[in-house]
């Protein structure tokens, strides 16, 4: 009789254990927007003419976990990503109190399932100069050089570390009051085939088609005829 409730106790302990690491694996997590905010941002070194944004924060389980800018993209029923906005002490040592000033980051990764938010690392991409355009899991825009004295053709994609491409735009950079996105306007892309194109500020139209990790650049006659076959 002792040994059949020992077994019985072990098993009604086992079952409550499963069902406890499958709920907690299988925890819904609720991800939702605060409202729309107006801020002021100081683009340059805080004296300049600031600049509105509209940032709302992004709440998970009811924690406000980041601040984005602007509309996220739906990569997949899973995944998203959106600009982050964050504040950054602006005081200086001997100012009496600190000085909260709104800043735009770069890009998050947000995973529904596991509520797990992440940075995206985009090479060369710039806060300030660089637009990003953003397709799938692809992202296109405008990179900038550390020295600001180079731009680049960029494409990167989420799953993979090495760029899908980088390709050198113009040889004047930016210069240092130039206004904000303004790199190059955001890359457009195309469906069937995926393409994207790249139009730097007093430079030629540059089209390049994705196909997976391989890259070409389109020319001319070959934009005329897709144009002229729809």
């Amino acid at each position: 009789m002792r040994i059949r409730q020992i077994v019985a106790i072990s098993l009604l302990v086992s079952a409550v254990l499963l069902t406890t690491a499958v709920g907690a694996a299988t925890r819904v997590h609720v991800i939702t927007f605060g409202r729309w905010t107006s801020v002021q941002w100081f683009p340059g070194s805080g004296t300049d003419k600031p600049v509105t944004l509209k940032i709302r924060a992004l709440v998970i389980d009811g924690h406000v976990k980041e601040y984005g800018v602007g509309p996220p993209h739906d990569v997949t029923e899973r995944l998203f990503v959106v600009r982050r906005a964050f504040r950054m002490n602006d005081s200086l040592p001997e100012d009496s109190a600190p000085r909260w000033q709104w800043e735009r980051g770069g890009w998050l990764l947000v995973d529904r399932q596991t509520g797990h938010v992440s940075p995206i690392n985009l090479p060369e991409f710039d806060v300030y100069y660089s637009a990003a355009s953003w397709y799938r899991d692809y992202v296109a825009y405008c990179g900038v050089a550390d020295d600001g004295k180079r731009t680049f053709a960029v494409v990167a994609q989420i799953s993979r570390r090495k760029l899908v491409l980088k390709k050198p735009l113009s040889n004047d950079g930016v210069p240092g009051n130039a206004a904000p996105d303004s790199a190059c306007p955001a890359p457009s892309w195309q469906r069937g085939p995926m393409q994207v194109s790249f139009e730097p500020p007093g430079g030629a139209k540059q089209t390049f088609a994705i196909r997976g990790h391989v890259v070409d650049l389109v020319n001319d006659v070959d934009v005329e005829e897709e144009e002229g076959s729809k």
